[in-house]
């Protein structure tokens, strides 16, 4: 049986796969497979491993006609065609779970970044502009005793309002429904979005993508946050209109945003976003710890030989496959 692979995953992470299965791989380092190879490929694959850039539609499914089982290489799968694959019979695999701690820690690292000017201090070091200290030289925020507003209290939301915590922060979370028992384990209060917004000193998107939740972050949004506050989204870049974010910025709503997904990403050099001074920008890196992407490749390759043995995943999306 055929497993198809649209990134290059290192060879020494394959030793699970049976010599009897054929592997076909992407073989460009960091880069996207292109649509029609995706779709040729497809064609005789019993298993995809996929990632969120690939788009699998019905076009897709209508070419892998063969295709047993999807593993994606991430917790989202708004890029995958849900209906479809169920239709079809094909269970769909994730990698909950392992990546929470990772993508927490990168929203406190670009909440720090963007509290303590860090980018912006060492490209005046690097431009040779720093002569003498200075009283206010980059001024920032403070962290310890601030207020974290959490969009979207999941896994990752609730790692993040422990560490939070941990730092005397105060942490208010807004969610699609009110969760009365994590309230009650972290010492945290539920708020509507614009209450949260209007108090919260740090806000940080951790929604998924959706059509729910499609530009809920605009300039009408940002506009009811404080000058001083600063917003960091590490969830999808569908979650923000960016024009908005940027008027925003440019306008000193906000003090400065850390950001880790785009609406299109690879995101462009040219980017307005990436103009702003107070802006930190970050390449889709959330869960990009090695230890975390060793197990996630571990986590949707054992997906994949159970779907392929007739098996229940380890973790499904679609679980009315099995019914």
């Amino acid at each position: 049986m055929k497993i198809l692979f649209t990134r290059k995953i290192p060879s020494r992470m394959l030793d699970l796969i049976p010599g009897d299965y054929k592997v076909a791989m992407w073989s460009e380092e960091n880069s996207t497979m292109p649509r029609e190879e995706l779709l040729k490929e497809a064609a005789d694959a019993d298993a995809i491993f996929t990632n969120l850039t690939d788009k699998l539609d019905a076009e897709f499914f209508g070419h892998a006609e063969k295709l047993k089982v999807v593993s994606t290489m991430a917790v989202g799968f708004d890029n995958i065609d849900l209906h479809e694959a169920t239709k079809r019979g094909i269970p769909v695999g994730h990698t909950p779970d392992v990546l929470s701690e990772a993508v927490a820690e990168l929203g406190l690292a670009l909440m720090f970044a963007c509290a303590r000017r860090i980018v912006e201090s060492m490209q005046f070091i690097k431009e040779n502009k720093w002569e003498s200290w200075g009283p206010f030289l980059f001024a920032g925020q403070k962290i310890s005793g601030a207020k974290l507003g959490i969009i979207g209290m999941g896994r990752i939301g609730k790692i993040l309002a422990k560490q939070a915590k941990a730092l005397n922060m105060e942490v208010v979370y807004y969610n699609r429904r009110p969760n009365t028992e994590t309230e009650k384990e972290l010492n945290i209060e539920y708020r509507g979005l614009e209450a949260l917004l209007q108090e919260s000193d740090y806000v940080v998107m951790l929604a998924p993508g959706s059509q729910e939740t499609y530009h809920m972050m605009g300039y009408e949004q940002f506009s009811l946050m404080k000058p001083t506050s600063i917003f960091v989204n590490v969830s999808r870049g569908s979650n923000v209109s960016e024009e908005g974010l940027y008027k925003a910025l440019s306008e000193k709503k906000i003090f400065a945003a850390g950001l880790d997904v785009f609406e299109v990403e690879p995101i462009q050099k040219d980017h307005p976003l990436l103009t702003l001074s107070n802006v930190i920008a970050a390449p889709h890196i959330g869960s990009a710890t090695q230890e975390t992407r060793e197990k996630m490749v571990e986590i949707a390759l054992n997906n994949i030989l159970k779907g392929l043995n007739g098996e229940r995943l380890l973790h499904t999306v679609n679980e009315e496959v099995y019914k």
